[in-house]
């Protein structure tokens, strides 16, 4: 089936991808919510899409994208995250690559590279094909990406050997699913008053429903008014969770929630 996922070649989307379709099947972008877009007018089949880093924290973009566009989560798909340096000579004066990785290598570009600039550009991947058409600009990717013009300096170089990405496979949204061991939602509840959020968490609390991830993102409609997107560790084909659901819908009242869908996780080196 025909997948979107952030591009060029060689982008832990990329790799991630690779566990979707064949890859004669995967296309590319350079924009997150161009993927969510793209699989919300059935332009493409799946989207593959970074949610999360265990460092730096959740895509704010493709939050929003969610928020904004009527599609399905049907898989999760965990990658390890290896980063190296790539450069055609030990000497350069740029780094370049995503913003992400950039913040994920903070600490050892500081140690070991003070004195060179950073760039961020549009993916890891761009970065490195920076590196291979300029000798005074490395990158940082994945040590795969190494070749006879590009020389891995080092590995590993991320600040946490912890590191991983957490992506997430959209679909129409005539392919949600209710069988997975997670779920995420998107709660606006259109109003706002003191206690509120806790009332919308107490039911999945009462009903011993762990809450994996809440995070708020404005809503676009005024200053202080929040979209609130959460994963829980439960599948909708539980009475349970479709009972704290209820529960929040009622809270929310003229807003909405949105069941993104359930499903599983898997990890990808």
């Amino acid at each position: 089936m025909q997948t979107l996922t952030l591009g060029p070649a060689g982008t832990y989307s990329h790799r991630a991808a690779q566990a979707v379709a064949a890859e004669d099947a995967i296309e590319f972008t350079e924009s997150v919510t161009g993927i969510v877009e793209a699989v919300a007018a059935e332009t493409v089949e799946r989207g593959v899409v970074p949610v999360e880093n265990s460092i730096e924290g959740s895509v704010t973009e493709a939050l929003d994208a969610f928020a904004e566009n009527d599609v399905a989560v049907v898989r999760e798909i965990v990658t390890p995250i290896r980063h190296a340096l790539l450069a055609r000579e030990e000497s350069f004066d740029l780094v370049a690559s995503h913003a992400q990785a950039l913040a994920q290598c903070r600490s050892f570009l500081t140690s070991n590279y003070p004195e060179v600039d950073v760039e961020a550009v549009a993916s890891t991947a761009r970065g490195v094909e920076r590196a291979r058409e300029d000798s005074t600009v490395a990158g940082i990717g994945h040590p795969d990406n190494a070749d006879d013009t590009l020389t891995v300096l080092a590995e590993d170089i991320q600040d946490r050997s912890s590191n991983a990405t957490r992506f997430l496979v959209v679909a129409q949204p005539n392919e949600r699913s209710e069988a997975g061991s997670k779920t995420s939602l998107i709660v606006y509840p259109g109003r706002d008053y003191p206690g509120l959020l806790l009332e919308l968490l107490e039911p999945f609390a009462e009903r011993d429903i762990n809450l994996t991830r809440v995070e708020s993102r404005p809503s676009g409609e005024r200053l202080g008014d929040y979209v609130f997107h959460l994963d829980v560790a439960a599948g909708l084909y539980e009475d349970r969770t479709i009972e704290a659901i209820g529960v929040v819908e009622d809270i929310a009242g003229t807003g909405w929630v949105r069941r993104l869908g359930s499903y599983d996780t898997e990890t990808v080196v």
